[in-house]
């Protein structure tokens, strides 16, 4: 989760604008200007990209991040008594800006609202987007909501409203950028499943060539006994599993060495003191061969 603040260091925030019974004329810009402490603003990535890819983490013990802001529609009243949709909103926007350098950020509402009752809230995020994390349960929250009313006739629905031209897009590109993130995530673990697979098996040839000299020298030591010899045929095939192990310990410090895997490319090393292999690359099949990616493309997400 990353670094955590101290209790004296807890994000807080409030909306100077609008106001609790604000009233704003429909299809009319307006400015959301919300007031933030504790926080070290202006640090939003590209959510397409690294979406709660990376841990909180604070800057002089501040949390390093941003905020947003999303307005939603009430309905017929500004006291509506069930819980509101999350997946609709008539305007969102993340403040990706230090504002005025001393907390105070804003949001322009380019074309302002149709008309309604309506509420914003803030939402303060590290700069992976993630919800700001904060050192105890019992606290006030990070974030502020207040309700307003525009008036008139205007029905304009804002582009930045989850039905609009810019809400549309954001959405696509948010899907595309999960099932992009699912389909790394399991190609990851069929690369470390099949390399895994491939570090036992290059193990068990190693172990079983080291077996086989044992098992050599042994029977060769019982027909020198039994025969009083020099068991000169029992040294050949004794030296022959040596030189079978060795070559196995030789191919795998050649793959260490450029060596290229069937196949594929580096799949092992070896140190010069030891047989046991280390993965330092995957085998081509598993790099490219991800048999259920379809599967995981075809699923349905919505931002």
């Amino acid at each position: 989760m990353g670094d955590i603040p101290a209790k004296t260091n807890m994000v807080s925030s409030i909306i100077t604008f609008p106001q609790t019974g604000s009233v704003i004329p429909s299809d009319t810009t307006f400015t959301i200007t919300v007031q933030m402490s504790n926080i070290v603003a202006g640090f939003f990535t590209d959510a397409d990209a690294t979406y709660y890819a990376g841990p909180q983490f604070l800057q002089d013990g501040n949390v390093v991040g941003h905020t947003h802001v999303t307005v939603q529609d009430l309905g017929t009243n500004l006291n509506p008594t069930v819980a509101l949709d999350p997946t609709q909103f008539a305007f969102f926007k993340g403040i990706n800006n230090a504002g005025n350098g001393e907390g105070l950020l804003s949001a322009n509402v380019t074309g302002g609202l149709p008309a309604g009752n309506y509420r914003v809230c803030t939402m303060a995020a590290a700069a992976n987007h993630q919800p700001v994390l904060m050192p105890v349960a019992q606290r006030g929250t990070p974030d502020d909501c207040t309700k307003f009313v525009v008036s008139g006739d205007g029905t304009t629905i804002n582009a930045d409203a989850n039905n609009g031209s810019g809400g549309l897009a954001a959405a696509a590109a948010a899907s595309e950028a999960v099932v992009g993130a699912t389909n790394s995530a399991f190609a990851a673990s069929v690369i470390s499943a099949e390399s895994a697979a491939a570090v036992a098996a290059t193990a068990t040839s190693a172990s079983s060539a080291a077996t086989a000299v044992t098992t050599t020298s042994a029977a060769d030591n019982g027909s020198k006994d039994s025969k009083g010899g020099k068991g000169g045929k029992g040294s050949d095939a004794t030296s022959s599993s040596v030189a079978a192990a060795d070559t196995t310990a030789a191919d795998l410090k050649g793959a260490g060495n450029g060596a290229k895997a069937v196949g594929g490319e580096t799949a092992i090393s070896s140190s010069s003191t030891s047989c046991s292999p280390v993965v330092t690359s995957t085998p081509a099949a598993a790099k490219h061969s991800f048999p259920h990616k379809q599967r995981f493309a075809r699923r349905q997400f919505v931002a």
